[in-house]
């Protein structure tokens, strides 16, 4: 068990950003939101997997919708513990503990958030390791346990259950729903007990958010290398491999917001003229060099900023932007035969089977 407190969330935003993959919101105003809280209601207290106990019952929270969006479209401060609240309503049961479904970008504030407001604790675990743009695309899916009954939550206090029994189908749903709230909504959903939690669960990934981010922070401060360094911290972590794919600068760039996502592809051109094209559905998700695959879902794509090691979402992508793209190994439980049917590169409509990022040039 350990206390996140306010010296704690900029390491975790900094973390969370990179494990993102260019998805997951940028994490900046969910930060200075969650900062507020802890600072009203004090530090939350989080527990590891193993330390939570069989039959309480654990929610993971949220946002969904477009990462563009965020940008310009503030979040109520009410609104994720609307959305908790309102599941906790339809159950007739209130959650003993939150947890992230993803460990990206703002979501990864998210649990922290809500834990602060409604005076709960949470768990260091998620159902991605990483961010990715669909409901069903979590280990939770993946595993057994069921997304229903959701609950989401706008801005305007609007909040809807959905009880649905297939995955894929409520985020077919519940994304029109999502986009009608705005393209950005609180989200409460898969509702389990700690037993499957243990089971369905990615250990770890909130501390191992403010450990990449700590990494990062002092590398910059003590002048060294900060990709060596993370690429070093890495190989220590369930992650394992993680390598430099290419420097260069953003040279193309095609971004658009449909269907609620924000959808495209980045060209990073080097001094040789060689090319890296990176596509992404909010995350990055395929990087072809020349026409030849170098990473693809679900290893983790992460574009940084080539001279602060800076985490770049894809809201935040520029052109004539230098900057340094990373590839890192799944996790082995995102790795398996189910796993990949549905977040490897079928899940996406990508005709390249998976290669593990180590087994690639």
């Amino acid at each position: 068990m350990i206390k996140i407190g306010l010296e704690d969330l900029d390491d975790i935003a900094l973390g969370a950003t990179f494990l993102g993959t260019g998805g997951g919101g940028d994490p900046y105003i969910a930060s200075l939101m969650t900062r507020r809280a802890i600072a009203e209601n004090g530090p939350v207290t989080m527990l590891s997997l193993d330390e939570i106990d069989d039959d309480v019952l654990v929610f993971a929270c949220g946002n969904m919708g477009a990462p563009t969006v965020a940008i310009e479209k503030i979040m109520g401060a009410d609104q994720p513990p609307a959305a908790v609240l309102a599941l906790e309503a339809h159950l007739g049961h209130q959650a003993d503990l939150l947890m992230a479904f993803e460990a990206g970008g703002s979501n990864s504030m998210m649990p922290i958030y809500n834990a602060a407001m409604l005076g709960k604790p949470m768990v260091d675990a998620d159902g991605m390791g990483r961010a990715f743009p669909e409901m069903q695309m979590v280990t939770f899916s993946v595993y057994g346990a069921s997304s229903s009954p959701f609950a989401l939550a706008s801005e305007h206090g609007d909040t809807t259950i959905l009880d649905i029994s297939d995955d894929k189908r409520a985020e077919y749903l519940g994304r029109g729903i999502v986009i009608r709230m705005g393209a950005r909504s609180a989200k409460a959903s898969f509702p389990m007990d700690g037993k499957t939690a243990k089971r369905v669960a990615i250990p770890g990934t909130t501390s191992l958010c403010q450990s990449i981010g700590a990494n990062l922070r002092q590398s910059r401060a003590e002048n060294r290398d900060p990709f060596a360094a993370l690429i070093d911290m890495l190989s220590g972590t369930h992650y394992g491999h993680a390598k430099i794919l290419f420097n260069g600068k953003v040279t193309d760039l095609i971004r658009e917001t449909r269907d609620g996502w924000a959808i495209g592809k980045v060209v990073i051109t080097d001094q040789q003229d060689a090319s890296l094209e990176v596509e992404f559905q909010n995350e990055f998700l395929v990087a072809r060099q020349d026409g030849k695959l170098r990473t693809i879902v679900p290893d983790l794509i992460c574009i940084l900023d080539s001279e602060m090691a800076q985490p770049i979402t894809t809201e935040r992508l520029r052109y004539g932007q230098r900057v340094t793209v990373m590839a890192v190994s799944a996790p082995s439980i995102m790795r398996t035969e189910a796993a990949l049917a549905i977040f490897g590169p079928v899940g996406f409509g990508l005709t390249e089977p998976f290669v593990p990022v180590e087994n690639l040039p």
